[in-house]
């Protein structure tokens, strides 16, 4: 079997992998999301915490990795109400269902949709800025449903994991980032690490054109600050 994804023009970051995925206070998630792709234990697992703390990471480095263990799986950020046949794939990730609480035929797409995974005894993995009970569902069934599901919070990193992050995701692409430049981005850059991980990005990409190490020189050079 190999990774599957759905045809809706969104490819996987190449750098959302469990590898470069920092666990600092999030160790029990990335266990239970590690097992749930491998099919071991649980067959729903809901994670919820606010934008930025590696949700979406999580998602996508499951269904990178779901290949490695004989498993079809399928990454769907919710814009398009279509959704059926997945109920086929073995691991079905689905990122930011708060964005569609309160729309009638995404609520009924998704009941529907959970109700047949379960006859089919395949595996979700789903996450949301609130926790099940928290969320603006309108349909109850759907709402019930997703607290039949283990929970788990997402915690956000503080600025020192926050640096940790960065280098190892710099690491990962085979560039080094010095701590006094680390945290020069973070006391100039948004705190979100979705944001910090793209500036880091366009860092590299520069780094490389122009054969150069990373400074805060070249910083705020490539930046604009």
């Amino acid at each position: 079997m190999t990774l599957t994804q759905l045809p809706l023009g969104f490819r996987l970051r190449d750098d959302a992998t469990f590898a470069s995925f920092l666990p600092a206070d999030n160790l029990q998630v990335l266990n239970a999301v590690f097992n749930i792709v491998r099919g071991i234990g649980d067959n729903f697992i809901y994670i919820w915490g606010p934008e930025g703390c590696g949700r979406s990471h999580l998602l996508q480095a499951s269904c990178h990795a779901a290949s490695e263990y004989r498993q079809t799986a399928v990454y769907l950020s919710l814009d398009n109400p279509d959704i059926t046949g997945l109920e086929n794939i073995d691991l079905i990730c689905i990122d930011d269902i708060d964005k569609i609480a309160g729309n009638k035929i995404w609520e009924e797409q998704l009941f529907h949709l959970f109700n047949r995974v379960r006859a089919n005894n395949k595996r979700l993995l789903i996450s949301a800025d609130a926790p099940p009970t928290a969320l603006k569902i309108n349909l109850p069934d759907l709402k019930s449903r997703l607290s039949w599901g283990v929970v788990y919070q997402l915690h956000a990193l503080t600025d020192e994991q926050k640096l940790a992050a960065l280098q190892l995701r710099a690491q990962s692409r085979g560039l080094d980032l010095d701590p006094v430049v680390g945290k020069f981005l973070l006391r100039r850059c948004p705190r979100d690490m979705a944001q910090l991980f793209t500036m880091l990005e366009q860092l590299d990409q520069a780094s490389l054109e122009r054969q150069r190490r990373l400074t805060i020189p070249f910083v705020k050079d490539v930046l604009g600050f």
